[in-house]
């Protein structure tokens, strides 16, 4: 049985962009020795993590500039590099969704940068100023992701 496509899950535009976004980054498959081994992905393979961030209405346009203007830069701070951020074209994800994948060394080291970051006075202060008027999302989905060995990357 094939697995569903993620085009399937996420809103149009979005697979394109992560397609480009990862044409450089190295296949998370384990290499023939640690096959041999009977080994799967080792925590400390690098790890993408997609983030969609369920918006409270009226708010996209506020969680979006925390991001442009605070966020982005405090995740490279602490060690956390962001791959890309979407936001969807149509409705009803348009008005309410945030998407964005970041890329971490390992799982430990997510574990790690999150907990750096979310314990950083300046995100603390950035996170209470921006919800002086409410909370700007409702709910965030995080998914931890390795890349496969296909499709191969393309260079155009």
């Amino acid at each position: 049985m094939q697995a569903a496509p993620l085009s399937l899950f996420l809103p149009a535009g979005i697979t394109e962009a992560m397609k480009g976004a990862f044409l450089e980054a190295p296949t998370g498959t384990p290499n023939t020795e640690g096959r041999r081994q009977g080994e799967t992905m080792t925590e400390s393979a690098k790890v993408y993590e997609l983030r969609i961030y369920h918006v409270v209405p009226g708010k996209l346009d506020s969680l979006v500039a925390r991001f442009r203007d605070h966020t982005d830069a405090l995740f490279a701070k602490h060690g956390m590099k962001s791959i890309a951020y979407w936001t969807a074209l149509d409705e009803p994800a348009k008005s309410s969704t945030f998407f964005y994948i970041l890329e971490h060394p390992s799982r430990e080291a997510a574990t790690a940068n999150w907990k750096a970051f979310q314990d950083d006075a300046e995100w603390k202060s950035v996170k209470a100023k921006s919800e002086e008027n409410g909370k700007l999302a409702e709910k965030i989905d995080s998914t931890f992701l390795t890349l496969t060995d296909f499709p191969r990357p393309v260079r155009i």
